[in-house]
Parts: C-alpha cells; structure tokens; sequence
C-alpha cells in the first residue's frame, strides 16, 4: 500500500513568476520519497539499512532556495538532451542548431535553463504522481514542440520512473535523473567505503572537455574495468584515477538487464541498476568542493556521492560516424501504450507509450521500456536511413534519442 501526500514547498522568486512549487512524498513500507514539481526533483530517498532505521540517501537542499540556486542537478530529471553536445551544435535534415553553451565550449543537460529549472504540471495517482510540460519550438535552441511526460510510482520497494515524450519535428531527446546517492546517509564524507560494479566491456574515453573522442574502448585491463566489485577508494588510488565522470557502453538488448550494482558494506544498502539503455554514465562527485550546505546543514565534499545515469551515449547526434564496420540493421517501430501500463494513463494531453526508470529495494534503481524495444528513441542513423536504426556489437552512437516529426517515444535515462 503507498501513501501519497501533497504539500506546497514554496514559492518561485516573483522575476520567475512566482509560482508555487509543490512536494509529493510517496511512502511503503520500505522507502520513502519526496519529489518537487519543479524539475521533477527527487529531494528525499529514505531506504532501511540492516539495523532497520531509514536513512536519507539522497543529497540536496532542506528549502527551495536551494534548488533555485546553481547546483549539480541534484535530484533532477536532465533534458532535453543529458550529458553533453559538442560546442553545442548538431544538424537535423540539413539544418544547423546551435544551443546555449552551459559548459565550457559545450552544452550540458538541455543547456541554461533546462528542463531542471522549470515547473511542472502535476497529477496525483493512487500510487504516484505525474508530471507534464510542453517545452516549446525553439527552447534552449532545440527543434520542434515536444510534450514531455515524467510519472513516478512507489509499490513496495520500487519506485518507478516513467518517461514519455512526442513532438512535432525531428528532435534529439534523452533524459535522466541525476540522483546523487551515498548509501551510507547524505552528508556522510565519502563513498570511498562503497563497492561497485558495472556489467560493460568496453567504456568511452573523453577528451579535456568531457566529451567522448569517438574510440569504443575495451576495459580490459584498465580501471574501468568494473565487471567484477571493487571498493571504490582502493580502486582509485590502484589505478592513480581522480574519479570517473564517463560513459560505460551496455549490451544492446531488448529486455531489461542488471548493468550495475553498489553496496555500502557498513549499513548493509545495496542498490542495483537495470536498464535497456545502451550507455550509463557513472560519476563519482569530482566536482562537489564543499561550498554547498545541504539537508541538515551537511556539506558535499568532493568524492561525497556518486551518479548513475542510464542514458543514451554522449554526443551521439554527432558521433553517427563512429560506429563500428560490422552492422546490422533493426526496425524502428513506434507502438502505443501498453495494456500494463494503460490504467495509469494520466488525464494530460494524449500520453503515448511509456519507458520507466524503477528504484527498488532497497535503492533499486531500474530504467526501463518493457513494451517498447524495437527502437522507439530513433538514431540518426534513422533519419538518414529511413526508420532504420545501425547498430554494430551492440553499440550504436547513432542512439541518440532522435524523434521523428510527429512521433512518440519513451525518452528513457536512467537513472
């Protein structure tokens, strides 16, 4: 059984309007969360550790001051783009796009006022809540109107997160959530003590502004080879690393798979990630330096948490190149929604099909599109083949979450 309980946060600053945002807390018995309507922001994750108390997991801020500040997308859903573009640049049918650049020469999470920073529409669910937006033709620099669908559910120990999306023009779209976890409580100094691992073969090497240089590397014999668990502290100091901020590439398949999994031996937490998603982006907190006060007056540290965001690869609108010699090709079929998923259909404008994000328990983080896996978040290899998607051993820097003119896709992370 979950409760869903609604209470305003606060209120926008009056040059943004001056809106009321809005708090949803969804409780089980096992997990309790807390998520704003602005930027559909995970605030509070509480899970049990082995002595049974709940603990909040989750970093962020106790007021909305915080959130209306400048800060690492903490909690946020990211888009419309995650992750980074290239100087900001990328064509669609033979038309230059340039978007705001937000890091360095490159544009990071959908750019200046992403989809992080705006109110959403929210709908309560007996189970959850739904969230609805319309990012207009021209946002941020982006092509075509595009109706956005962000729905979380609690049952038991998961917590899903469903993303939907449809547009009016050929698009890039991929979105995640930038959770920050320490599973040893938010607050706590370092992640040094969690033990981690993550089911890729290969990994993206980047250049000095994060983006990747187009080589699929094999972790082999590297530190990045996570396949089997490591103690993240011991791990770096081995292998002489500042920390990860990269792109693991993920076998391509249709159903849902385990990609990684973290335990906090201390508390006995543990959290696992499953997706259909063909990269996952792990970040262990490199650029957190102290400077913010978060919940209960705790700083973050450098180190003091870490990311997982499945995604689609980074750069992929411009990486169609890179793909690997050896291809095959799959279809690009768009369905509608799901008999699974139909009684949850929010009262929103029509909401095509669903992909989900599920965090279970006790911290099960899972993005998924059970009934949507014939290559609904088009590449651009689709738009040049037409409705084709190339893929090559399971790798495709075309996936980059392409919608076609009046399409519909789940614009699935991640995490």
């Amino acid at each position: 059984m979950t409760e869903v309980e609604r209470e305003v946060f606060g209120q926008m600053p009056q040059e943004e309007g001056g809106a009321v945002v809005e708090k949803f807390r969804l409780k089980s018995d096992s997990v309790k969360v807390e998520i704003l309507s602005l930027g559909c922001i995970i605030t509070t994750l509480e899970t049990k550790g082995r002595d049974g108390k709940f603990s909040d997991i989750v970093l962020g801020f106790d007021t909305l001051e915080g959130y209306t500040r400048k800060h690492p997308f903490f909690g946020a859903v990211v888009g419309r783009v995650a992750n980074r573009i290239a100087k900001g640049r990328f064509t669609v049918d033979g038309k230059e796009y340039q978007l705001f650049l937000n890091n360095g020469p490159n544009s990071l999470h959908g750019g200046a006022r992403g989809f992080d920073k705006v109110l959403w529409s929210p709908q309560v669910l007996p189970n959850g809540v739904c969230f609805f937006r319309l990012s207009p033709d021209g946002e941020e620099g982006y092509p075509g109107d595009l109706k956005v669908w962000v729905t979380y559910t609690l049952s038991g120990g998961e917590l899903t997160i469903n993303y939907r999306a449809q547009t009016n023009k050929m698009t890039p779209i991929s979105l995640t959530n930038h959770a920050y976890f320490n599973l040893a409580g938010q607050g706590s100094r370092d992640i040094y003590d969690h033990e981690i691992s993550i089911e890729a073969d290969s990994y993206l090497p980047v250049d000095d502004t994060k983006i990747p240089t187009g080589e699929v590397a094999a972790v082999q014999g590297t530190g990045f080879d996570l396949r089997q668990p490591v103690e993240l502290g011991k791990h770096l100091q081995k292998f002489h690393l500042d920390g990860f901020d990269h792109n693991f590439c993920l076998q391509q398949v249709q159903a849902r798979r385990l990609v990684a999994r973290v335990r906090h031996p201390p508390t006995g937490r543990a959290m696992e990630v499953h997706t259909t998603q063909p990269g996952i982006q792990f970040y262990t907190g490199n650029n957190l330096d102290g400077s913010l006060k978060g919940k209960d007056a705790a700083v973050y540290p450098k180190h003091s948490a870490f990311c997982l965001e499945t995604q689609n690869w980074p750069d992929a609108v411009n990486k169609v190149n890179c793909l690997p010699q050896a291809q095959v090709t799959v279809s690009c079929g768009i369905r509608q929604g799901s008999p699974s998923t139909a009684g949850m259909q929010p009262s929103f404008p029509e909401a095509p099909g669903i992909g989900q994000k599920t965090l279970a328990g006790p911290c099960h983080i899972v993005p998924t599109r059970p009934d949507f896996n014939e290559g609904r978040t088009c590449s651009l290899s689709q738009l040049v083949n037409k409705g084709q998607l190339n893929t090559a051993a399971g790798n495709a820097w075309g996936s980059c979450g392409m919608l076609p003119q009046g399409g519909q896709g789940d614009a699935t992370m991640p995490s």
